[in-house]
């Protein structure tokens, strides 16, 4: 019984790993993060069993990488594109 709370404990921290290398943006890698152990919780409660667990793992770490991802764009978007300018930063300078 211990044993495979290990075993499932290490296969969480090892998806999150895994999925947080593939993410580029600050709030992308803390999206995939907390999302992948939000999800290992919940497909954990719900399922009870190591299939559970990882599968909620990975849909939440999906889930978390891509709101991290528009967060990240919209960021980016404000501080090059404010509102109410017409040239970005790359426009002419008069």
């Amino acid at each position: 019984m211990i044993k495979s709370r290990y075993w499932i404990a290490a296969a969480a921290a090892s998806s999150v790993m895994a999925l947080a290398g593939c993410a580029s943006g600050p709030n992308q890698n803390l999206g995939t993060g907390i999302g992948a152990l939000g999800g290992a919780a919940v497909g954990h409660a719900i399922g009870g069993n190591t299939g559970a667990t990882l599968g909620g793992a990975a849909i939440g770490g999906v889930i978390g990488n891509q709101v991290g991802r528009n967060v990240d764009e919209r960021n980016y978007q404000q501080q090059y594109y404010p509102p109410g300018s017409y040239y970005p930063n790359n426009g002419p300078r008069y």
